[in-house]
């Protein structure tokens, strides 16, 4: 009887088992193979995650480097061995140099982990393909002015690059949708631009397009490489009164579109002993006196100019001084990684242009929270920093993962257009 009862028990746990087992109730391997356990999926990005392999087109020096310096003839494509230093002395041309570290961070050759892009010499390998033409430095380098015979210069290497491209198979095969071609400044590739519409465009702002020539959706938003000084040493006992000045702003007041609102903050701001707004031209000694006012200042104004964008917020984001924005069609760097929220205050055109109503909410903004923010400032700052060779996470590296981001739409529609016999009927909607 006993016997009989100890079977049926044992017959019952085994049964019981089977049917939890068979269910999903029940996990053996938790019990008898812990370590073959599923492991948790991070909601970050994974550090072991490929780089992109992007593919660069081997260029004439006169389309990027050899802009730096006309004097050398050399026209073989540049390599890491003969690879420039950025010049010292070249003024605001160096907040739309994002090209040159772009191209430079595909000519560094260590290998190693951080890196969110690599070089393929070969095309078939290529997620996406680099065109190394320094559109920007070609605009700021050939005439001083829109209408400078000079000018012509820059128009033909515009020429020059797109018959280069239309006889490529790889921009054929796509119609350009897959090429990242940098143009920060906005009157970059202004002759032939419509050309490269379907490309993914790296720019500062959409200040000066309509949609159809560049947009959010397919083009990547970067910083302006900053032009004062990285605030290194920047830990005093107490960061909040280490900073007299309330709010502070020196550039120019006279601005195109948007960019008015200087003026109009000039007469708004006037007269507070503890902001400084100063109207002044960009040279050598003005970018001095400006690191040393935006670090002594716990807010940094950021109103709109020529663009929506300018150096300025780079400049203050670097100086770990909290970006006071006004700006209200701003578009920011890595916005799908970052929150500018935590670390920069916005203020709509018309709550700027209050009286008093902008300075009362600096005044009486909590001394915990500006600490917060500007501990945010140094944590995040080295993503606004460009330099060869490049770092983890850098600017240069944080551009190319949204170059990333960007690919699987690019997929869809090259791929789509592949198999379409008739207009794409979403074109038409």
């Amino acid at each position: 009887m006993y016997s009989k009862a100890i079977f049926f028990l044992i017959f019952s746990v085994i049964f019981f088992i089977s049917c939890s087992i068979l269910v999903g109730t029940v996990d053996i391997r938790s019990y008898f193979f812990p370590l073959l356990q599923s492991q948790p999926i991070s909601p970050f990005p994974c550090a072991t995650d490929p780089p992109l392999r992007v593919y660069m087109y081997d260029l004439p020096r006169r389309f990027n480097v050899g802009i730096l310096n006309r004097r050398n003839l050399d026209q073989t494509p540049v390599t890491a061995s003969t690879w420039p230093s950025w010049p010292r002395n070249s003024g605001l041309k160096r907040q739309h140099s994002v090209e040159y570290w772009m191209m430079g961070s595909l000519l560094h050759e260590a290998t190693g982990d951080g890196r969110d892009a690599v070089r393929v010499m070969d095309p078939e390998n290529a997620d996406a393909f680099f065109v190394p033409f320094f559109s920007s430095l070609s605009f700021n380098s050939h005439g001083r002015n829109m209408t400078d015979p000079a000018t012509e210069v820059d128009h033909q290497l515009q020429i020059d690059l797109m018959k280069f491209l239309s006889e490529s198979k790889y921009w054929q095969r796509s119609k350009g949708k897959d090429h990242v071609i940098p143009m920060t400044h906005p009157n970059a590739f202004r002759f032939l631009r419509n050309q490269v519409n379907a490309s993914i465009q790296i720019v500062v702002d959409f200040g000066r397009y309509p949609k159809t020539m560049s947009n959010l959706g397919k083009d990547v938003v970067a910083p302006y490489v900053h032009v004062v000084s990285s605030f290194i040493d920047d830990d005093p006992p107490d960061p909040f009164e280490s900073r007299p000045t309330l709010l502070f702003f020196q550039g120019k007041t006279f601005r195109k579109d948007d960019g008015i609102i200087r003026v109009k903050l000039a007469k708004i701001l006037d007269g507070y002993d503890d902001v400084h707004y100063e109207r002044s031209a960009a040279t050598e000694k003005s970018i001095k006196t400006s690191s040393q006012g935006m670090r002594s200042s716990k807010f940094c104004l950021h109103p709109a100019g020529d663009t929506p964008s300018s150096c300025r917020l780079f400049d203050a984001i670097v100086s770990h001084c909290v970006p006071v924005i006004v700006s209200d069609q701003i578009e920011l760097p890595y916005e799908d990684e970052i929150d500018y929220s935590q670390f920069a205050l916005f203020f709509s055109f018309e709550e700027a242009l209050q009286p008093g109503y902008m300075v009362d909410k600096l005044r009486e903004f909590p001394k915990e929270r500006w600490i917060e923010m500007w501990k945010k400032l140094k944590e995040i700052s080295h993503h606004y920093e460009f330099q060869y060779p490049p770092k983890k996470e850098d600017a240069v590296n944080m551009l190319w993962r949204q170059v990333k981001h960007k690919l699987p739409a690019v997929k869809l529609t090259v791929h789509r257009s592949r198999r379409l016999k008739v207009p794409d009927w979403w074109q038409r909607r």
